[in-house]
């Protein structure tokens, strides 16, 4: 998510606040209970105003309008695709079978995730690259491109996990909309390794506010349409040789709108017999970025949704302690925090295509303020991270390794 100045835009700060205030519960789906409540809730409250600081932001109730060219954002449920199953991964100790999403469905959920199996038995060695916030076309995700080329090209990758904001500012409209060409397809030509993705805030449209769930789906649905482009579903299990990995739907955390959501990533942690258990999502736990740690995301801990407090109910509940690693995005740099949450290792690698500044404090093994990607090794009982710059300069090593 792009950094917004706190003082004096604070009312672009709010939007989604604003939104959640002012549209019918059928505008987010899934989400629109929750949003219904939230309005009531401030409305009985604050009598129709929210009080913030020493500035007065009134919410007026209307109706939202949808854009015809995006379908249905509400009203009924899609229908969920079929839970058909893949190929077994071929390299490695037996890995699982993974299902295929289906297509995305037609109304504001898309098709449920297949059921993964475990990345089991003993590993072979697992390199894939870590990047978020790339989707912008520019010159800076252009050089980090050039620079993951060069890596890959020199020491392997088996794939590249993209951590969420992939196409700026409000992501696809259809799965034929030309962004796709102007920031994957073309900036990305000469990868041709599997793209697995998380969404972020922008990909749900809204300039970043995350409210358009028919945007969401275009994501998944490009899947079907994409030789490398992998999102079988907006939160899924991908199993690879020794490795679980979790791919987690942080934006639908932001409106509490994840209870299914936790019931699947509890049970396929729960099921998982991998060496090595890997979450992957947009919003970080901890963050030195202007957004800053979750519950107190842009250092607004009272002002709902925008707070990220669902994102610490995810994490705090479902994740933490559960899984080795958690890699975000969402702040623009690159940081390995030395706090951990309940003993899982928190990383952020969200320079995939601008940087922003660093004002938090919370301590780090390494923190720059500066565009680049995370490149990792998994051997045994073995994680090595090595966070490189645009340039492809190595600033930062650090190996975990299990008893």
């Amino acid at each position: 998510m792009e950094y917004v100045k706190r003082r004096p835009a604070i009312a672009k700060t709010l939007r989604i606040s604003q939104f959640a205030l002012r549209s019918p519960p059928s505008a987010l789906g899934s989400a629109g209970y929750f949003l219904e409540q939230e309005k009531m809730a401030a409305m009985k409250a604050f009598g129709g105003l929210v009080v913030f600081g020493a500035g007065l932001i009134a919410f007026a109730c209307g109706s939202s309008k949808e854009d015809p060219k995006l379908g249905s954002a509400g009203g009924a449920a899609g229908s969920s695709g079929s839970s058909g199953t893949g190929a077994s991964t071929a390299s490695g100790g037996g890995a699982g079978i993974t299902g295929t999403g289906g297509t995305a469905g037609t109304g504001a959920v898309a098709g449920a995730a297949g059921t993964a199996g475990t990345g089991g038995g003993p590993s072979a060695e697992l390199r894939f690259v870590a990047m978020g916030d790339c989707g912008k076309g520019n010159d800076g995700q252009k050089e980090v491109a050039a620079a993951v080329r060069d890596k890959c090209t020199k020491d392997g990758c088996d794939f590249i996990q993209m951590l969420g904001d992939n196409l700026y500012d409000s992501g696809a409209s259809s799965v034929d909309d030309p962004i796709w060409q102007q920031k994957f397809e073309l900036p990305y030509a000469n990868l041709t390794y599997p793209f697995w993705v998380v969404l972020g805030n922008h990909d749900y449209g809204g300039g970043g506010a995350g409210f358009e769930v028919a945007r969401a789906n275009v994501q998944v649905a490009y899947s079907q349409k994409s030789n490398k482009w992998k999102l079988p579903a907006k939160h899924y299990k991908h199993p690879e040789p020794g490795v679980d990995f979790i791919g987690l739907d942080t934006n639908e955390s932001m409106f509490n709108a994840h209870a299914t959501q936790k019931t699947n990533v509890a049970k396929w942690i729960a099921e998982s017999t991998a060496e090595w258990k890997i979450a992957v999502g947009h919003h970080p736990y901890l963050s030195n970025g202007p957004h800053g740690n979750a519950g107190s995301y842009d250092n607004l801990p009272f002002v709902p949704v925008v707070n990220g407090k669902g994102v610490k109910d995810l994490m705090d509940t479902t994740v933490c302690g559960k899984v080795d690693v958690y890699i975000s995005g969402h702040d623009h740099s690159l940081q390995w925090m030395t706090g951990k949450c309940a003993g899982t290792e928190l990383l952020v690698s969200g320079g995939g295509a601008s940087n922003t500044d660093l004002p938090g404090k919370n301590p780090t093994h390494y923190q720059g303020a500066h565009t680049g990607f995370l490149y990792v090794v998994i051997k045994g009982k073995t994680f090595t991270g090595e966070f490189i710059d645009a340039q492809g300069n190595t600033k930062f090593t650090r190996t975990i390794t299990k008893p």
